[in-house]
C-alpha cells in the first residue's frame, strides 16, 4: 500500500474542494505544507502581514462563492489571521485557514510561540478542530471544507508541524461535496404569507443580502404588489440596478427614500434581510421575514410571521397566491421621496469652492469613470458612506465593505483578493488614511504579485468617523489627528504610480490616469476634513451634540473648526 505525506494529503484534498490560492506566510512550522502546494496546482500568494492573506483570501470567496484557503506559522503567525477570519466568517465566506502548530510533544509545556488556537478561533468559525493524527488528517480537512461551502464560513485546521511530515497508508479517502438544494416554506405557510399581505395597504420590501440571485423575480414581486423596495447596504449589488422601484438604503448610512419607505408602510416585508439596528424598523407596521436560516427570524425586531427559503424559490411559489394590486398610490409617493432623495445626493456630488474637494465628489468622479465591471472595496468608516451611498451597480459591479465585523484597513487587501481572483478587471480600492496606514506593507504585495489594483486614498489627516461620532456626542474630537506622508511618494517608492490631488478642479484628469495605468496605482487625494455624514433622519441629540461640540470648541480656541464644519457643509 502507498504511503503518502499528511501535508500532500491535506493539499490535495482542498485541490479537489476547488482551492485554486492560498494566501499566506511561510515559516518552520508550517514548510512541509507550503512545499506540497508547491508540487500541487494550487497557487501560493505572498503577502506581507497575515491580516491581509485572510482579508484577501475571504474577498475572493466571497466574491466568487468559491472555497479558498489561507496558511501560516504557529504562534504569532496564526494570531495574525484573526481580524480577517472573523470579516470572512461573518461574510460567510468558504475559507479554510491552516494553522500549523508546534510538535505536539511540545504542547501543553508553554514551549516558545505555543498558542491554543481552538478556543481562539472557536467563536469566528464554522468548524475548528486540531488533527490528533496522521491517520484523521485527510479527514479532517475534508470535513473542514465541507463544513466552510456547506455552512458558509470559516473552516480552521490546526495541524502540528510533525503530524504535517509523517507519511501515512493511504486508506479512505474522504472527499468534499457541494450541494445547491432548494428550499421554500409549505404550501399552507405560503397561503398564510399571502393572506397577510393581502391585509396590507401599503407593502413595503426590505431587500438583504439573501436576495443575491433573485433580482428577477424582487423586481415581479414589486410589481406585483406596487410595493417600494428598500435594500441593506450589503444588498445594493443585487437590488440597485434597474429597479423602478428601488428606494436606496435605510439605516445610519441610508437615504430618506429608504427611511420614509420603510416608517410609512403598514406591511413589511423583509427577504433575507437581517438588519441589525431595530430603531430603524416601523413601530406599528406588520412584519414579516423570509430567510435560509431560520435562527434570523425576529432576532431583530418581533416579527408576525417568520419563514425558511431561498428568496428567489418562495417568491416564485408566492406570486401565483397573489393577485396583482392595481392601486400604486404608495408606490408613486415613495418614489417622489425617491426622486428628491436623489437630487439631494447629486448636490451633495458636487465640487466645492475654491478648489475644495468634498468626497462625495471624489466618490462620484469614480464612479463616473470607472469600468462598467469594476470591483470596489471601500474602508469601513467614511469611504465606506460614500461608496454606498454614490457608487452606481449595474448588474455586474461588485462592492466589499466591511458591515458585519466592522473593521478598518479592508479594503486594500480586500482588492489583492478580489485581483486575483478576477486577474481581466478593474479593482478599485476606496481608502481611508487610516485604514491604508495600518496594512501598508501590503501595497508590496500589489507589486511582487503583479496585481494592477487601484487605491484611492481619502486623506483628511484624520480617524473621521471617530471624529464625526465624538462631534455628535458633544465631546472635543480629540487623539483622531493623523499626520500623514506624501502617499503617493511613498507609493511610488514602493513601486507604484503615485499622484497627488489638492484641488477640485484635478480630479477629472488625475482619475483618468490612475485608472488608466496598467500596473498597481495609488491616488492621494485632500478631502474635506469638515465633512459630515448626515443620516435620512437627523435628532435632536445629534443636532444638540453637534452645537455642544461647536460650544465646546470655540471655548478652547478653535473657533476656525466651527467655521469650517458649517462653511463646509451648511452654504453651497
Amino acid at each position: 500500500m502507498t504511503h503518502r505525506k499528511v501535508a500532500d494529503l491535506v493539499i490535495e484534498t482542498l485541490q479537489k474542494a476547488g482551492v485554486k490560492r492560498c494566501y499566506g506566510i511561510v515559516g518552520d512550522t508550517l514548510n512541509h505544507v507550503t512545499d506540497a502546494i508547491h508540487r500541487s496546482e494550487i497557487e501560493w500568494v505572498h503577502v506581507r502581514h497575515e491580516e491581509a492573506a485572510a482579508f484577501a483570501a475571504g474577498a475572493e470567496s466571497y466574491l466568487t462563492g468559491e472555497l479558498t484557503a489561507c496558511a501560516g506559522s504557529c504562534g504569532p503567525g496564526g494570531l495574525h489571521f484573526i481580524n480577517g477570519v472573523y470579516e470572512a466568517n461573518r461574510n460567510r465566506a468558504p475559507m479554510v485557514l491552516i494553522a500549523s502548530q508546534i510538535v505536539t510533544a511540545e504542547l501543553g509545556m508553554e514551549f516558545p510561540q505555543e498558542v491554543d488556537f481552538k478556543p481562539l478561533y472557536a467563536g469566528c468559525s464554522v468548524f475548528c478542530e486540531q488533527v490528533q493524527s496522521a491517520e484523521q488528517a485527510q479527514r479532517v480537512m475534508a470535513l473542514a471544507a465541507q463544513a466552510a461551502l456547506s455552512r458558509g464560513g470559516v473552516a480552521v485546521v490546526i495541524l502540528p508541524s510533525d503530524i504535517a511530515q509523517t507519511e501515512v497508508k493511504e486508506g479512505l479517502t474522504f472527499a468534499v461535496h457541494r450541494t445547491a438544494p432548494v428550499v421554500r416554506p409549505n404550501d399552507g405557510e405560503l397561503a398564510q404569507l399571502a393572506a397577510l399581505l393581502g391585509k396590507g395597504k401599503k407593502i413595503a420590501i426590505y431587500a438583504g443580502h439573501g436576495c443575491e440571485g433573485a433580482h428577477e423575480m424582487l423586481l415581479a414581486l414589486g410589481q406585483c404588489l406596487k410595493a417600494p423596495i428598500a435594500h441593506t447596504s450589503r444588498a445594493k449589488d443585487f437590488v440597485e440596478y434597474d429597479n423602478p422601484f428601488n428606494m436606496g438604503m435605510t439605516g445610519i448610512f441610508g437615504v430618506e427614500s429608504g427611511y420614509r419607505a420603510l416608517q410609512a408602510c403598514d406591511t413589511l416585508l423583509l427577504l433575507g434581510a437581517d438588519f441589525a439596528w431595530s430603531q430603524f424598523y416601523p413601530a406599528k407596521a406588520t412584519i414579516l421575514q423570509i430567510d435560509t436560516d431560520g435562527s434570523h427570524l425576529g432576532r431583530r425586531h418581533p416579527v408576525a410571521l417568520g419563514l425558511v427559503g431561498d428568496i428567489a424559490h418562495t417568491i416564485q411559489a408566492l406570486i401565483p397566491l397573489l393577485g396583482e394590486r392595481s392601486d400604486r398610490s404608495f408606490l408613486d409617493e415613495c418614489l417622489g421621496h425617491r426622486k428628491e432623495a436623489v437630487q439631494t445626493l447629486r448636490r451633495d456630488e458636487r465640487p466645492g469652492k475654491e478648489g475644495l474637494i468634498h468626497p462625495q465628489h471624489l466618490t462620484r468622479v469614480i464612479d463616473e469613470l470607472a469600468a462598467d465591471d469594476a470591483i470596489f472595496a471601500a474602508d469601513g468608516g467614511s469611504p465606506m458612506v460614500w461608496s454606498l451611498r454614490h457608487l452606481t451597480m449595474n448588474g455586474r459591479r461588485r462592492t466589499l465593505v466591511s458591515l458585519l465585523h466592522g473593521t478598518m484597513a479592508n479594503a486594500m487587501p480586500q482588492a489583492l483578493g478580489a485581483q486575483k481572483a478576477y486577474p481581466g478587471r478593474q479593482v478599485i480600492s476606496l481608502s481611508g488614511d487610516g485604514g491604508i496606514a495600518m496594512l501598508l506593507g501590503d501595497l508590496m504585495t500589489a507589486v511582487q504579485e503583479k496585481l494592477p489594483i487601484k487605491v484611492v486614498v481619502y486623506n483628511n489627516a484624520s480617524l473621521n468617523f471617530v471624529e464625526l461620532e465624538q462631534k455628535v456626542e458633544g465631546l472635543l474630537d480629540n487623539y483622531t489627528d493623523l499626520l500623514n506622508p506624501d502617499f503617493a511618494r511613498l507609493a511610488e517608492v514602493i513601486g507604484f504610480y503615485g499622484q497627488k490631488v489638492e484641488r477640485a478642479e484635478q480630479l477629472p484628469d488625475a482619475v483618468r490616469a490612475f485608472l488608466a495605468h496598467l500596473g498597481p496605482a495609488l491616488l492621494d487625494v485632500k478631502v474635506n476634513r469638515t465633512e459630515l455624514v448626515m443620516p435620512p433622519k437627523v435628532e435632536f441629540s445629534q443636532v444638540a451634540g453637534t452645537m455642544l461640540y461647536s460650544a465646546k470648541a470655540v471655548l478652547s480656541g478653535r473657533s476656525s473648526d466651527v467655521v469650517d464644519l458649517v462653511k463646509d457643509n451648511f452654504t453651497e
